[in-house]
């Protein structure tokens, strides 16, 4: 099995790593088949109640492999045919996974690394983190879900700009059109991701995850659906034992234990 991605289990955390900083953790096909099969172990962890994507080394990740590329040659449309499902399938399952997901940008984000990094619920940048779109540079175009949830998060204008233009953008750049969450000075981004992802994981698990998926489709319905999806959840939640525990701290004046999913 590929070390390009570790897996790991803190608790009830998952801890999901890029594991190639001496490649600036590229997404290559090797990188997209091991993201594939990490995240889909995780999925399947009824144990798991939180996620934290990261990244060792200096750079989060530079996005696709340019030195693959060029190898390719007049086979660069095939190479990147057989690259990219898996990464995607990759992106999907983890942007839907049932529990948050926290991303930890300790570096420069590119190309294919934007989608990555944005598929999480809560993105916490270094203050050296930067990013740069960089696929019209080269004649290519986003992928790993870059242009979806970019525009998601800073609308589309602001993304056509970053993308059409190239321009790298500072983490403060970032933080103020909305594309991380917050940004922590880079000794201390490991530290805090961590504090975050283990309050999410002692969480209400199955109202989060109610909760995410209502956030997740709300611009695509119109109002009515969505009330109606929220009146469902709702009751679907007061149903669970986590909202008696939830209820009978808050009149308590008392932290909540919540149990999970």
């Amino acid at each position: 099995m590929s070390d390009s991605v570790l897996l790991e289990r803190e608790g009830a955390v998952a801890l999901l790593t890029l594991n190639r900083p001496e490649r600036a953790n590229v997404l290559d096909l090797e990188t997209g088949r091991a993201l594939v099969d990490c995240i889909e172990r995780l999925a399947a962890d009824k144990g798991v109640r939180a996620v934290l994507l990261r990244a060792r080394g200096r750079q989060f990740c530079a996005g696709g492999d340019i030195a693959d590329f060029v190898d390719a040659g007049g086979d660069l449309s095939g190479l990147l045919d057989r690259a990219i499902p898996p990464l995607h399938r990759a992106i999907h399952t983890l942007a839907t996974l049932p529990v948050p997901v926290v991303s930890a940008l300790n570096g420069p984000v590119g190309g294919g690394g934007i989608g990555l990094a944005l598929c999480a619920d809560i993105v916490l940048a270094a203050e050296s983190m930067k990013l740069r779109g960089g696929y019209t540079a080269i004649g290519l175009t986003p992928d790993a879900g870059s242009s979806w949830l970019l525009a998601r998060r800073v609308g589309a204008a602001r993304a056509k700009e970053i993308f059409l233009t190239n321009q790298s953008l500072t983490a403060r750049e970032c933080l103020a059109i909305g594309a991380v969450s917050q940004v922590h000075p880079d000794a201390e981004l490991d530290a805090r991701a961590r504090e975050r992802v283990e309050a999410l994981a002692a969480g209400a698990t199955a109202a989060l995850a109610r909760t995410k998926a209502l956030l997740d489709g709300a611009a695509g319905r119109a109002l009515e659906a969505q009330l109606e999806i929220e009146h469902r959840g709702m009751v679907a939640s007061g149903a669970t034992a986590d909202a008696q525990e939830g209820v009978k701290a808050f009149s308590a004046k008392r932290n909540p234990m919540f149990i999970g999913r």
